[in-house]
């Protein structure tokens, strides 16, 4: 499980208010199979032996990095992992695996360039048929890249859908898709996974802040203090008020709530969408701002698409004059 928390020290141009609020941003991985129950959405099939189930026996779980688990087959359990086996881990003596992106798959059970792409690379293992290859490409698994010769790859879509085939030199194509050769009419099946190439994303809104300004204050920008690793986002949207009950309506550089603040005001001095860099001013669109008493501002994490890393937040600053 990776967390995140934010300690809140909000400053401006017209006093400090300290430790306003704090919260805490969590995502964890499932540590159970996210292969989607429904009957429909769970098989993947062969000429030989038909069905392969990647529900049963809740073992199979999609990463960012990589896939865990086995399924089940009448030929018995087919291995995605020498990590998670049936038999438990038995990389020291095999080591294979199905990478989410590209190899190598390590001992360890890890795929370290593993990229959260979608296209699986690498090797799955059944004592019936043995060897089953999910890319035409397995240089990077100390394969070979067979692509000229037959161009296939099993692939997991924007909505989880995986798509396409393996190849075993055994029973031939396992498909995981019906519409892999338009056949759904007459057998209508995948292998769907909740897991997405996304990010996980968390939402901190302040409290109410009184500038004093009865006639309304002028909020020029907002700098956060803290740590941006890799290709992880912050940004901000921003509420104005008369009256400390609301309305509160956030919103960005578009004037609605479709967009966030994030471009510094070195890049765009009326308010910009990007990922905010720490200890930079993030300009805003002043217009949107003037005559108004109270201000909020909601800021937006989003961790890389790993899910591997998040922002850290220790300090918001909202500058504003009179």
């Amino acid at each position: 499980m990776s967390k995140v928390r934010f300690s809140i020290l909000c400053v401006s141009a017209a006093g400090i208010f300290v430790g306003v609020l704090s919260a805490i941003f969590l995502y964890a991985a499932n540590a159970e199979t996210n292969i989607h129950t429904d009957p429909e959405q769970h098989f993947a099939w062969e000429d030989v032996n038909g069905w392969w189930d990647f529900y049963d026996p809740g073992t199979v779980l999609v990463r960012g990095t990589r896939v865990e688990g086995y399924a089940t087959s009448s030929s018995g359990y087919v291995s995605l992992d020498c990590a998670t086996s049936p038999s438990g881990n038995i990389c020291a003596s095999s080591n294979y695996g199905v990478c989410n992106g590209p190899g190598p798959h390590n001992t360890d059970g890890t795929c370290p360039n593993g990229d959260a792409s979608g296209v699986l690379s690498g090797y799955t293992w059944n004592d019936s048929i043995g060897w089953i290859s999910f890319n035409c490409d397995q240089s990077s698994h100390s394969g070979s890249n067979q692509c000229a010769l037959s161009n296939y790859k099993v692939q997991i879509g924007s909505d989880g859908d995986f798509t396409g085939y393996a190849w075993s030199d055994i029973v031939g194509w396992i498909s995981f898709n019906c519409a892999n050769n338009s056949s759904c009419g007459s057998s209508n099946f995948k292998t769907k996974t909740s897991w997405r190439a996304t990010s996980s994303v968390g939402y901190l809104e302040s409290s109410i802040f009184d500038t004093e300004k009865t006639s309304g204050a002028i909020l020029n920008s907002i700098i956060w203090q803290g740590e941006r690793p890799g290709t992880t986002c912050v940004d901000f949207q921003i509420a104005a008020s008369n009256s400390t009950s609301g309305l509160w309506s956030y919103i960005g550089p578009s004037g609605d709530a479709t967009s966030y603040y994030g471009a510094s005001c070195a890049s765009s001095l009326y308010g910009g969408v990007g990922c905010a860099e720490p200890n930079i001013p993030v300009c805003v669109k002043k217009s949107d701002f003037v005559g108004y008493r109270y201000l909020r501002y909601k800021a937006r994490l989003m961790s890389d698409l790993l899910q591997t890393e998040t922002p850290e937040i220790n300090d918001i600053i909202l500058n504003w004059s009179p």
